[in-house]
């Protein structure tokens, strides 16, 4: 009797310990369900950001601005060879590009090949250059954006009418400066403009907006 009673108490304790052992490998596979759930739903999480970041990236290169280097000493000494700008876009949606403003346009001749200057001539203009001044609309252009006097005059030398949709834009260093007085280059039409210069971001010394006036 009193083995049967043993028997039967062990067996009670080894369902038991059966019934925990199951227990356990339930909680087990439900906490690798949940942590898998977890990792699925940190990985589309992670997705989703990634997509709203690009398509705020993406948004702002295209219609607000993007980051431009500069290459050569055209601008010199407004800006510099290696300065690294942020190009605003946004306010070309609403308003044209205005007299002295410093923009960035696209070369016809190169493709991805982006040019920036200061715009001198505006559409429907008259622009001449004779000795190192500027003329519009046969009025000399008061301002002093060059670093030297101009010595070549090049196409400028006789009278350029811009078309209705046309800039004649020139470098600050007027005499290294390859812009709307070479034929190359000639006249930037309003398509080729993509932004104009907004905020220098390198190097840090430097660091701050860009005057156009």
């Amino acid at each position: 009797m009193e083995e049967n009673r043993q028997d039967w108490e062990d067996e009670k304790l080894e369902e038991t310990l059966k019934a925990l052992d199951q227990e356990k490998e339930r909680e087990e596979k439900r906490k690798a369900k949940k942590e898998e759930k977890n990792v699925l739903r940190d990985i589309i999480n992670l997705l989703i950001y990634a997509a709203i970041v690009f398509g705020i990236t993406f948004l702002i290169i295209t219609f607000v601005g993007q980051r431009t280097r500069v290459s050569g000493n055209s601008m010199y000494d407004t800006l510099s060879d290696g300065d690294n700008l942020i190009l605003e876009k946004l306010s070309y949606r609403f308003h044209e590009p205005e007299r002295f403003d410093i923009v960035v346009f696209r070369f016809t001749h190169k493709k991805d090949t982006f040019y920036i200057k200061r715009v001198i001539g505006l559409p429907g203009e008259t622009v001449q250059i004779i000795g190192s001044d500027i003329y519009i609309n046969g009025e000399i252009l008061e301002e002093d954006y060059g670093l030297e006097p101009i010595q070549d005059a090049k196409r400028a030398a006789q009278p350029i009418t811009l078309g209705e949709d046309e800039y004649f834009v020139m470098g600050d260093n007027r005499n290294d400066s390859s812009d709307s007085r070479d034929p190359a280059v000639a006249n930037v039409k309003r398509s080729q403009i993509v932004g104009k210069a907004w905020l220098r971001i390198w190097p840090l010394n430097k660091i701050g907006f860009i005057s156009h006036r």
